[in-house]
């Protein structure tokens, strides 16, 4: 114990009792585990190595009927297809066409139980959806469509679907001396454009999937070739090629995250697993499809296992 800390049941309290301390969870057990880790964390592991990582979508924010930047970029595809009817024989320009959500919102589930064809198909057509767009004229993109674009059933803006309890654990860690990172399978480039705002993470503490880049006649642009895909056994890989330290706290919500959980710690440590469960149908969405694995992992090992109908009292801030 450090000096002048207090007991650890005197810090808990403590924190238990502040007003301002997650006040969109409801008092759970896993709110009661989350302070609890965190006074032990503050009493006896060092501020540099105190490091929370989370996934993006579906733990960060919203991730269906398709993850944001799936919309995104499948309107540009769109648009592709408009100009160049013979895309619309092949997929996903097909599906994005014929406006066939099942098989692109399949396509990532399928993902996440293993079966990659129909996400390949749909990569290699999102790949070329800013061929030849500079670095600079894609953040402009993206952040407007992010600030502007509007969920197609929760009426917010996109950047309005960040779950405010989320953001809450964010600050309250930050306030404990802790430095938040964002490890997501979405586009690193196009979540930096919002992070700082979303969610208080700078760009430079987002790791993320990305395209090839290329310095073409003084411009940096992307390219229509996959430079990684943040997700699975990545993800870990990637967080320490970044941070060169392991996580002491990490959370997600599907299958792809087990990696990234799993690592947490590196053996030196007992982290914190949290795995976000989408269960409440009237505030946000109910499903499992892709994150049986990691809520069954949550079950057998003891990790927390945050109930969005069950620990949250609201899930989303003011529009």
């Amino acid at each position: 114990m450090l000096s002048g800390m207090g007991t650890e049941h005197e810090m808990t309290e403590s924190l238990t009792s502040a007003p301002a301390v997650l006040p969109s969870w409801r008092e759970t057990p896993s709110r009661q585990r989350i302070l609890e880790f965190v006074a032990v964390a503050v009493a006896g592991i060092p501020p540099e190595d105190r490091i929370a990582v989370f996934d993006n979508d579906g733990t960060l924010w919203c991730e269906k009927p398709l993850p944001v930047q799936a919309d995104f970029l499948l309107r540009r595809i769109g648009e592709l297809a408009d100009r160049y009817p013979a895309l619309r024989s092949r997929q996903p320009f097909k599906a994005v066409s014929e406006k066939d959500h099942d098989w692109l919102g399949g396509a990532i589930t399928k993902h996440y139980q293993g079966d990659d064809a129909d996400l390949r198909e749909m990569a290699a057509g999102l790949l070329q959806a800013y061929e030849g767009t500079t670095v600079d004229e894609f953040a402009e993109l993206a952040r407007d469509f992010l600030v502007k674009g509007e969920h197609p059933t929760l009426n917010r803006p996109y950047a309005d679907t960040a779950y405010q309890p989320m953001r809450e654990l964010i600050d309250y860690l930050v306030a404990n001396g802790f430095s938040c990172y964002i490890a997501t399978g979405g586009g690193r480039d196009f979540l930096r454009t919002v992070s700082a705002d979303v969610y208080g993470i700078p760009a430079d503490r987002v790791i993320g999937s990305s395209v090839a880049l290329e310095y073409r006649d003084g411009r940096i642009v992307h390219t229509a070739r996959l430079d990684v895909f943040d997700d699975g056994p990545a993800k870990p890989v990637r967080i320490w090629s970044r941070i060169g330290r392991h996580p002491i706290l990490a959370v997600g919500n599907a299958n792809g995250d087990l990696p990234m959980l799993r690592a947490a710690g590196g053996g030196r440590r007992e982290p914190l697993r949290i795995v976000v469960v989408h269960d409440d149908a009237q505030r946000e969405f109910a499903y499992t499809a892709g994150a049986t694995e990691a809520i069954a992992a949550a079950e057998a090992e003891n990790w927390v296992a945050v109930s969005m109908a069950g620990d949250w009292s609201q899930v989303f801030g003011p529009r």
